[in-house]
């Protein structure tokens, strides 16, 4: 379905899971990455991604430092990004919006209301 891509980055292969089935229940292609690396390179094979969902905390590339990689990169920088961690640090949550971010989650995350604003973001 176009326009209804969207990349989960996160570390935990449970919240990749969970997070997929309910986005794909909600009609939308879900692509799946364990880190940031993975994310970026993601990112680069899916020019037609409608919505990222980046974890805060993962190895080799955490999701803040890919988000400033992606929002730097003029092919990449229009792709809204919502951040979804256990981070609830004032600092983080102010970086990650001056960084481009459209909106932080807290985990866990009621699967409801994650579909919830995905959809509402991806039109």
């Amino acid at each position: 379905m176009a326009g209804r891509k969207v990349l989960i980055v996160d570390d935990s292969r449970t919240v990749r899971r969970e997070v997929s089935e309910a986005l794909t229940s909600a009609g939308f292609t879900v692509i799946e990455a364990a880190d940031g690396e993975e994310g970026h390179v993601a990112f680069k094979a899916n020019r037609d991604l409608a919505l990222a969902v980046l974890d805060v905390n993962m190895p080799r590339l955490n999701g803040l430092d890919l988000l400033d990689r992606l929002k730097a990169d003029p092919s990449t920088a229009a792709v809204p990004v919502l951040v979804m961690t256990t981070e609830v640090d004032p600092a983080l949550i102010e970086r990650a919006k001056r960084a481009g971010a459209i909106g932080w989650l807290i985990k866990p995350v009621k699967l409801v209301h994650l579909v919830a604003a995905v959809s509402k973001l991806v039109k």
